[in-house]
């Protein structure tokens, strides 16, 4: 006769043993690698975020606000937060915290009606019906103190056609502004009067002059850095003075900005990369650290010359030579190495030499790099490897603690076995090894 008392076996979805989670681990796993509703290698964006709903009254209501703020302010995710605090909002035992982390996690104005929608997502019906639904008083709370956050500035530069508007938060929050100017600018809301924002693309699609356009709006800092960093080329090709710009770029705040983004800005205009390299290294200084030894085996094979997406200009390879900047800062001790069909040791440079010498470290031919990971000598060390894993060679077990991040578009997620998979590319993969290890 069969017997059912047998030991319960995790397994991957390859079949590899795996690893059991408690709720909260699972929960912290499955949110701080989560671009919600976007399809991963092993598994749909829809069952991802399944998952997380039905894991959130699994967890303590104060560490699952925990988490959904430091998704918000620590991983910078926008929309898996606000799907933790919706279903906060549903369950008895942790409705009572919604407000607070609502309002925390709100960090811009679509956010407020991105979360109406997530709200009512799951109702049948047209739109105009599901405002009919009633919102909890903890989600009209947390909304309303949000709400309040934002100037005219903020509100006209994402006041956007959509399901849910703007002005439908307010109606269903009742917010009360704090003061008349603030109820004056509610108003122009609500009539659609809200002079437009001053932002370059406002200007530009209005016909303005763009070396004029631009110059003002640095001299007045109302470009960020990401905005400068995208048209640095435009500007230059208007004849802005390069002068302003590397001002413009020295005064940026550039804390939320990593070095794929430097790398990618210098492949439009290389005549600024002093000043951008600068700039960069300004954003990593103050980033967390890796402690003991790294190795960084970086794939330079030609299949790393393929877009990292469908939208994108910006190859694989530049994507890995961002991410390996970044790692050569932040590492206590470190070792890079490219391969193709050979390894090479790549000397101790940094910022775009580093770059510079990785991608002409060797000629870009085929992938093998099973033969790169026997040959690097990691069994004392963290081995990242940085790939798109086009590999025609059997890959061994790392020899100690192995990371392999996959770089390219059409794999994404994070599986476990011998090696840590981390499969897609994203701005965090640095961040999410330091909290795997934390």
């Amino acid at each position: 006769m069969a017997t059912i008392n047998k030991a319960k076996s995790v397994r991957t979805h390859e079949g590899a043993k795996g690893r059991a989670f408690t709720p909260e681990q699972q929960l912290r796993r499955a949110l701080m690698n989560c671009m919600l509703w976007e399809d991963q290698f092993y598994e749909d964006g829809v069952s991802i975020a399944d998952r997380i709903k039905a894991l959130v009254p699994q967890v303590k209501a104060e560490t699952v606000a925990a988490l959904a703020i430091e998704a918000r302010e620590g991983m910078k995710l926008r929309h898996a937060p606000l799907l933790i605090v919706r279903e906060m909002a549903r369950h008895e035992t942790h409705r009572g915290l919604v407000a607070d982390a609502l309002e925390r996690i709100i960090q811009r104005p679509d956010e407020l009606s991105e979360f109406l929608a997530i709200y009512w997502a799951d109702v049948l019906g047209p739109m105009q019906q599901r405002k009919q639904r009633a919102v909890s008083a903890q989600v009209k709370k947390g909304l309303a103190r949000a709400f309040a956050k934002f100037d005219a500035y903020q509100l006209a530069k994402y006041d956007r056609d959509g399901a849910v508007r703007l002005r439908d938060v307010l109606f269903i929050t009742h917010a009360k502004p704090k003061d008349a100017a603030q109820e004056k600018v509610w108003k122009q809301l609500i009539d659609g009067k809200l002079a437009a924002p001053d932002t370059w693309e406002v200007s530009l699609s209005g016909g303005a002059d763009k070396k004029e356009t631009f110059e003002r709006l640095i001299a007045e800092k109302k470009l960020g850095a990401l905005a400068l960093l995208r048209n640095l080329r435009g500007m230059l090709g208007a004849k802005v003075s390069k002068k302003l710009i590397e001002k413009a770029l020295a005064d940026a705040r550039t804390d939320r900005v990593l070095p794929y983004r430097f790398i990618a800005a210098a492949a439009h205009a290389p005549e600024m990369e002093d000043a951008l390299e600068k700039a960069m290294f300004r954003a990593i200084e103050d980033h967390a650290r890796l402690p003991g030894k790294t190795i960084l085996l970086v794939d330079v094979s030609g299949s790393m010359e393929g877009a990292i997406s469908a939208r994108s200009e910006m190859k694989r390879l530049d994507a890995a030579c961002g991410l390996a900047v970044l790692a050569r800062e932040i590492c206590d001790a470190v070792e890079i190495y490219t391969f193709s069909n050979s390894v090479k040791k790549v000397p101790a440079r940094r910022g775009f030499a580093l770059r510079d010498a990785i991608v002409n470290s060797q000629t870009h031919g085929g992938t093998e790099l099973g033969k790169a990971v026997r040959e690097v000598d990691a069994k004392d060390a963290r081995l990242i490897v940085f790939t798109d894993e086009q590999s025609f060679d059997p890959v061994p077990a790392p020899k100690g603690l192995g990371y392999m991040v996959n770089v390219a578009s059409y794999q994404h997620g994070v599986g476990q076995g011998d090696w840590r998979r981390v499969n897609g590319f994203s701005e965090k993969i640095l961040d999410w090894i330091i909290e795997n290890e934390r």
